[in-house]
């Protein structure tokens, strides 16, 4: 049964989430394309797991308080909307922002409410020698190619597109220029950090993303005391939709590898 609400996190910040399957819970967190492009993989997951994808505020015309800036604040208000669920041992799961995000909960995450991580094809750190291509100054075509493995299957012209969701486009980028202070995707203070996450860290990788390279992909990787590199061949930035299969059973292993066992009453 999948059912969708609002969570109240702060009397300002509400969230959107749908919610499917039950299990241990799975945070699966969007990338700035928004919550179409997880929603396949949530869906998969929701077979084994409690699955609970939100809509990052700011996104597909959902509100975002002005004082919501940077994804430190949404990670932060992520935590809390974990805490006020009364939720444990829950695995996040991240595309590129939204792997980020998943990173910065990490590092934050003082109550043990998360046990594990994954970051498909993430950003945010801050690697020397491998830059993150700035994607907001790529033109539509070039956005593709950098994308996907098979661009020619995924490009659409923008010309093509209804103007309402042309909008909805434009304006998803415009917040996450917003939360990434005018589209720089690193945060320098990023990597010193991941060595104090003592949670386990998958970080899966389509090898032909050239927004961030594989070479970048496994050095976020290397920066986890417990991260793990898996990449995946003939996939992009986003293998989760040119390589669903393979992606889902990487993640399906984990969840069942890092699941906390259950206390047993004596």
């Amino acid at each position: 049964m999948t059912t969708n609400r609002i969570a109240q996190v702060y009397p300002d910040l509400s969230i959107s989430l749908t919610e499917a399957g039950s299990g241990r819970p799975v945070l699966v967190l969007h990338g700035g394309g928004g919550p179409a492009t997880v929603a396949g993989l949530a869906a998969r997951l929701a077979g084994s797991a409690h699955t609970i994808t939100p809509v990052h505020p700011g996104w597909d015309g959902t509100p975002r308080p002005d004082w919501l800036t940077s994804v430190d604040d949404l990670a932060v208000a992520y935590l809390h909307l974990l805490q006020d669920a009364e939720l444990s041992d829950v695995l996040v799961i991240g595309s590129s922002l939204g792997g980020q995000l998943a990173a910065e909960m990490a590092v934050r995450d003082t109550a043990g409410t998360v046990t594990g991580v994954v970051l498909v094809n993430a950003v945010g750190a801050d690697i020397e020698g491998e830059q993150v291509t700035d994607f907001f100054a790529l033109d539509p075509r070039a956005q593709a190619e950098h994308s996907w493995h098979d661009p020619d299957r995924f490009y659409v012209d923008p010309a093509t597109l209804p103007a309402a969701e042309l909008a909805r486009r434009q304006a998803n980028m415009a917040t996450m220029r917003v939360l990434t202070d005018g589209g720089r995707m690193t945060d320098p203070k990023l990597l010193p950090r991941l060595g104090r996450v003592r949670q386990p860290a998958l970080v899966i990788w389509g090898e032909s993303d050239r927004i961030v390279t594989p070479a970048y992909g496994a050095a976020y990787a290397k920066a986890f005391p417990q991260g793990r590199f898996a990449p995946i061949p003939e996939a992009g930035h986003l293998p989760h939709i040119e390589r669903p299969e393979v992606t889902a059973e990487l993640i399906e292993a984990e969840l069942h590898r890092t699941a906390t066992p259950p206390v047993l009453a004596g």
